[in-house]
Order: C-alpha cells, then sequence, then structure tokens
C-alpha cells in the first residue's frame, strides 16, 4: 500500500509564495509518476503539475504555467510543488497523487490510483 502525506500549506497573502511536499511511502517512489491537483469549494478537481518518474519531465496547467512548479527527489521520496506569485483564485486543497508509471506525464485524475488527504492553501487578498 502507498501512503502520501502533503504538508507545508496554510494561509499566504496574495503575490506570496508556498512550497507543498508530499512524502510517499509504502513502495518504490522512483517506480511512481507524480502529480499535484486542487479542488476549490464549488469547483471540479483540477490538474496542477506532474513530473515523471525520474523527474526529467514535467508539465504544468495553463492555469499556474509561470508561476508553479514541481520537482521530486527520489532519495527523499518527496515530491514539491513551489508555488509563486499567489492569487487568490489559487485558494483550495491541493492533493497529491501517484500513478504507477507506463507512461511518463499524467494528466488526468482517472490514472493516479493513490492520493494524500489534502494540504488546504488559502491566499488572502
Amino acid at each position: 500500500q502507498v501512503q502520501l502525506v502533503e504538508s507545508g500549506g496554510g494561509l499566504v497573502q496574495a503575490g506570496g509564495s508556498l512550497r507543498l511536499s508530499c512524502d510517499v511511502s509504502g513502495r518504490t517512489f522512483s517506480s511512481y509518476a507524480m502529480g499535484w491537483f486542487r479542488q476549490a469549494p464549488g469547483k471540479e478537481r483540477e490538474f496542477v503539475a506532474a513530473v515523471s518518474r525520474s523527474g526529467d519531465s514535467s508539465f504544468i496547467g495553463d492555469s499556474v504555467k509561470g508561476r508553479f512548479t514541481i520537482s521530486r527527489d527520489n532519495a527523499a521520496n518527496t515530491v514539491y510543488l513551489h508555488m509563486n506569485s499567489l492569487r487568490p483564485e489559487d485558494t483550495a486543497v491541493y492533493y497529491c497523487a501517484a500513478a504507477a508509471a507506463v507512461g511518463a506525464i499524467y494528466y488526468y485524475s482517472y490514472e493516479y490510483e493513490y492520493w494524500g488527504q489534502g494540504t488546504q492553501v488559502t491566499v488572502s487578498s
């Protein structure tokens, strides 16, 4: 069983930065492609970013492109979401997810088998 635990969320002013972490345990971390999604109240879950098993490929969603980046440390079994220039519309619960990888990058929530419990990010104006 794979377990994912997010941390690093909180309250930040618009224009600020946060770094989310997702610690993964239970299986070989490097065998999983990783992703971040978010869900705001009353809205569907939205793709944010994804990274390949090795970390050499990544993709950032259009709504956060140029402000967010994703990275992973396979030695530490951790994936990160670096969020800069935060906006009130970035307020959401952020989830990390793991996909038993055949391909490099996964964009859809149904492609991910394992999910964390989420961490709240609130951006004040």
